[in-house]
C-alpha cells in the first residue's frame, strides 16, 4: 500500500479542534506501531520503502499530511489552519497532526484490514510523542536510523545536486541538525528508557543496513502476531524453508 493510499481523509472526515481524540474505529492493541527516526538524511525513506514491500505496513509521514491536506481541492477548514501556520512560519499545531495520522490509520484499517504502520519522522519533539501514546496510542518499536552527522551532510549535499530543494544547502542542513538534537533526540531517550528503541547504525551500504531492520522487524512481527503473523517476506522466507533440503545427520 503506498502512501497517497492513505493520506487523503475522505470527504466526511472531522478533526476536533479542540485537541480531543478523533473517532477511533481501531484496537490499539492489535495495531503494530513503528516510529521511524533518524537524523536528515539517514534514510528514512529509502529504509521504509522496503519495510512496505516486505512486511506490507503502511507508510505515513507527517509532513506529506499536512500538505496533502493543505492541497485539497475543498479547502477544509484544517487545510487552512496548515496553510495559515505554513504562511506564518509557526508549528502546526499537533494535535490536528496526530488527527491527520490517526484518520489515516482507521481509514486504512476500514477499507485493507491493515493494522500495520510505519511513521516516518514523527514525533519530532517529547510532547508530539506524549500527545500521540495519549491519544492514538504508543508505538510497539521505534526504529532509530543512527547515521553520523559527516555522512548525513554528504548524501543531503549529493541530494541538493538533483533535488531542487533549497534546504539542501550546508547552512540548512547544519541548522537541521541542530534541531534534531535538541528536539528529536529526546525523543529517542525517552523511548529508551521504556526499552522499545531498535538502534540500526546507517554507516553501511542501504542493503546491509535493511539486513538488520529486516531481522527486528520479523521478531516484531512474530512476537505480536504469532501463527497468525504474514507478509510477502515472511510467506517467502516459510516457503523456502520447506522446500531446502534438510542435512543428513
Amino acid at each position: 500500500m503506498t502512501v497517497a493510499e492513505t493520506t487523503t481523509l475522505p470527504q466526511n472526515a472531522t478533526i476536533s479542534m479542540d485537541g480531543k481524540k478523533p473517532a477511533d474505529n481501531t484496537s490499539a492493541d492489535d495495531r503494530t506501531i513503528i516510529f521511524v527516526l533518524g537524523g536528515p538524511g539517514a534514510g528514512k525513506g529509502t529504509q521504509c520503502a522496503k519495510i512496505v514491500k516486505d512486511f506490507d505496513f503502511v507508510h505515513l509521514s507527517a509532513g506529506d499530511l499536512l500538505r496533502e491536506e493543505q492541497a485539497r481541492a475543498d479547502k477544509s477548514e484544517v487545510g487552512q489552519i496548515i496553510a495559515d501556520c505554513i504562511r506564518q512560519g509557526v508549528i502546526v499545531p499537533m494535535h490536528i497532526t496526530i488527527g491527520l495520522l490517526e484518520t489515516s490509520m482507521n481509514r486504512a484499517r476500514q477499507e485493507n484490514g491493515s493494522r500495520r504502520f510505519l511513521i516516518d519522522g514523527f514525533p519530532r519533539a517529547i510532547d508530539q510523542a506524549l500527545e500521540f501514546e495519549q491519544t492514538v496510542g504508543k508505538p510497539s518499536m521505534v526504529l532509530f536510523l543512527d547515521c553520523s552527522e559527516e555522512e548525513m551532510e554528504r548524501r543531503l549535499l549529493e541530494r541538493g545536486l538533483t533535488s531542487g530543494r533549497t534546504d539542501d544547502n550546508p547552512d540548512s542542513i547544519r541548522k537541521r541538525f541542530r534541531t534534531f538534537v535538541e528536539t528529536s533526540m529526546p525523543v529517542i531517550h525517552h523511548y529508551e528508557a521504556e526499552k522499545i528503541v531498535s538502534s540500526v547504525g546507517c554507516l553501511r551500504p542501504i542493503n546491509d543496513v535493511y539486513q538488520d531492520i529486516r531481522t527486528l522487524i520479523t521478531d516484531l512481527i512474530i512476537s505480536r502476531e504469532g501463527s497468525n503473523a504474514s507478509s510477502p517476506f515472511l510467506q517467502a522466507a516459510a516457503t523456502q524453508q520447506e522446500t531446502t533440503p534438510q542435512a543428513s545427520p
